[in-house]
């Protein structure tokens, strides 16, 4: 049973909608191939700089991999498995 919203991910957006969302202004957060649980208590968005990873919400929300150049969208109240096949360094912004 789906209980929010999913995680919306935006492949390879270009230079525009990047400056627009303010990405290069964010924090940065990275780390190395691992996996382990997460609770989302507000809204992420962030931009992978590196990396590749699949995010498998615990309650029946889709899965979804990405990597190097996406753009990730993160509902609040989500509680997820981040597994990290490649090290991961991000621009990251709670909203």
């Amino acid at each position: 049973m789906v209980s929010g919203p999913e995680i919306e991910v935006v492949s390879q957006p270009d230079q525009a909608f990047l400056e627009k969302k303010g990405v290069f202004n964010w924090g940065t957060w990275g780390c190395d191939v691992s996996k382990f649980p997460w609770t989302y208590d507000s809204n992420e968005s962030c931009y992978l700089l590196a990396g590749k990873v699949t995010v498998t919400p615990s309650d029946g929300r889709q899965p979804a991999t990405f990597g190097k150049g996406d753009f990730v969208t993160f509902p609040a109240g989500m509680s997820c498995t981040w597994d990290v096949s490649e090290a991961v360094q991000k621009h990251f912004n709670f909203f």
